[in-house]
């Protein structure tokens, strides 16, 4: 059972458009909502590939009745704690050649007597977990120091930590050794504090993460691949994509196949890269089901092209 914790979740709102103009009253082709939040993802990831999960997140106003429900329709029970906050409404606009344009709102204030609630809704449950997954920004009032609390309470009630976050928040938790980081690569830079433009220097800068603090690196480089970097070395796996739908929640649902997988070693990773690539091939925030999966398009090796360029430099 995989334990996911979304400090600020959100309903997700995707409408396709044939085209973005600016000052335009535009048409939708198609459109859809569905209960978003990094961790979120995570658990809708799990729920599709029939795997127990439990969502941790605040939950408030008829926002927050709609997330829960909508995530009872997924299969995954929520573990919702009471805000007197609304849960956030997200936005993307999706074009034909697949270009996202995202309007995310702050979210709600978190009160420190509804912030320890969420930290006791994963220790009620942590006992009977086998990952936590703690994922995404934190909302308002949460200081950046909230998750590296999380993982140490929840290393000391002998559960594993996946921690998908950036910025401060992750440099904090890092001292408390969280199992398995899931940077991308402006996260990987952001943390390391200088720009990386080749695999080889993402590697480097998660190898610098490791000895920081991370035991293990799970690195997405976007249409470069994915990196895995822990105690037996560094690897490096690759998926074939033959159309790009939307890359929404495409990192979440590499967690969670990872996660799913086992959270270790090549079998995990290429496990990650199969649900990332399928996922970039579905509309909206929609995760990949068992049947989405190819596994055969997806390569694995130890002999990464250090050379090769970014696609996108990290700034």
């Amino acid at each position: 059972m995989i334990l996911t914790v979304t400090p600020n979740p959100s309903l997700d709102r995707t409408y396709e458009l044939p085209a973005l103009t600016r000052g335009a009253v535009l048409r939708a082709t198609a459109d859809r909502v569905d209960p978003g939040g990094k961790g979120i993802n995570v658990s809708r990831a799990v729920a599709a590939a029939g795997h127990r999960t439990v969502a941790v997140a605040p939950l408030g106003g008829p926002e927050g009745a709609l997330l829960a429900r909508l995530l009872g329709e997924h299969g995954i029970e929520a573990a919702g704690v009471p805000i007197t906050g609304s849960t956030r409404i997200n936005v993307t606009l999706v074009e034909p050649d697949g270009t996202l344009t995202k309007v995310n709102a702050a979210g709600p204030e978190i009160t420190a007597e509804e912030a320890e609630g969420l930290l006791d809704a994963v220790r009620a449950r942590s006992a009977a977990t086998d990952w936590i997954a703690c994922c995404g920004s934190l909302p308002r009032g949460l200081p950046p120091e909230w998750y590296a609390e999380l993982v140490a309470r929840s290393h000391r009630a002998g559960a594993r930590i996946a921690l998908d976050t950036s910025g401060a928040a992750l440099v904090a938790a890092l001292r408390e050794r969280p199992d398995v980081i899931k940077p991308n690569a402006e996260e990987l830079a952001e943390a390391v504090g200088r720009p990386l433009a080749t695999v080889g220097e993402a590697v480097k800068a998660a190898e610098e993460l490791r000895a920081r603090g991370a035991r293990c690196v799970l690195a997405s480089l976007g249409a470069d691949g994915q990196l895995l970097v822990d105690g037996s070395g560094a690897h490096f796996g690759r998926a074939r994509v033959d159309a790009v739908r939307s890359n929404v929640g495409a990192g979440d649902a590499s967690l969670a196949g990872f996660l799913a997988a086992g959270g270790t070693g090549p079998a995990a990773l290429a496990a990650a890269v199969a649900h990332g690539a399928a996922a970039v091939q579905l509309p909206g925030s929609v995760m990949p089901t068992p049947a989405d999966l190819d596994l055969s398009s997806v390569t694995t090796t130890t002999d990464i092209p250090m050379d090769r360029a970014l696609t996108e430099p990290a700034p």
